[in-house]
């Protein structure tokens, strides 16, 4: 983690998700709020990838089912601190990459950036994405993105809300929202928050849904093979 003025810049270096992951984001949120000059926390990828999602072969390998009720609350943390997440992406996001977007404060993206939801291609769904990408995007576009498989572009993604901004200078947009921001109490921002969870739908019966089905997903022994297939043979399910 590197603190820059008002920001810290945390790099999600593996580009998958597991349980070391959602630990090292909560780290460096636990360290942004204690040091009393933060106020954006920069989540960035490596070179043309943000982040790919659940880590196929890990879950393969293990019971990743617990995982789920991890990520939601890592993904329900983002819109309850009082540091303004901002994900600045520059390449690749699927899965729960995508989550990891949909619940930051602001997206800023480059412009060959994609975004998509192939989950269902193994039998899954991207169960704890979804409420804070609705939330984001409305119904229509993140069902459309979920049943499609299809990567949208980051100016498609910026046209249904999910791309704050699409840039080539990511910096000049960070200065500008830390600027603004340190003008801001943080007790603000933490009321705000709480203020807008309670008009839309991240309640907690919203987060035993998305756990439980995840957690049903992830059991069923035809998921487990697909997965198996790719670790084992990197083969894709219709492969078959």
């Amino acid at each position: 983690m590197e603190l820059t003025s008002a920001t810290m810049r945390h790099r999600l270096r593996r580009g998958t998700i597991d349980d070391r992951v959602v630990e090292e984001i909560d780290t460096a949120l636990d360290e942004a709020e204690r040091t009393p000059g933060c106020r954006i926390l920069l989540l960035e990828g490596g070179d043309g990838v943000f982040c790919t999602g659940m880590d196929l072969e890990e879950a393969a390998g293990g019971d990743v089912a617990d995982g789920g009720r991890a990520f939601y609350g890592l993904l329900r943390r983002f819109t309850e601190t009082p540091v303004t997440v901002v994900a600045r992406v520059d390449g690749r996001a699927a899965g729960g990459g995508v989550g990891l977007a949909a619940a930051s404060d602001f997206v800023f993206a480059s412009e060959r950036s994609t975004f998509s939801l192939p989950e269902a291609l193994w039998g899954l769904l991207p169960c704890c994405v979804l409420p804070f990408l609705i939330r984001r995007t409305g119904f229509q576009k993140a069902y459309a993105m979920t049943l499609s498989t299809q990567p949208v572009s980051a100016a498609e993604a910026a046209a249904f809300h999910l791309v704050d901004e699409v840039t080539d200078d990511p910096e000049a947009l960070v200065r500008r929202l830390a600027y603004r921001l340190t003008k801001l109490d943080r007790s603000i921002v933490t009321d705000m928050k709480r203020y807008f969870r309670e008009l839309w739908i991240l309640s907690d019966e919203t987060e035993q849904v998305a756990v439980k089905e995840f957690g049903r997903l992830m059991s069923s022994p035809e998921v487990r093979r697909r997965l198996v297939d790719y670790a084992t043979e990197k083969r894709f399910p219709w492969e078959r």
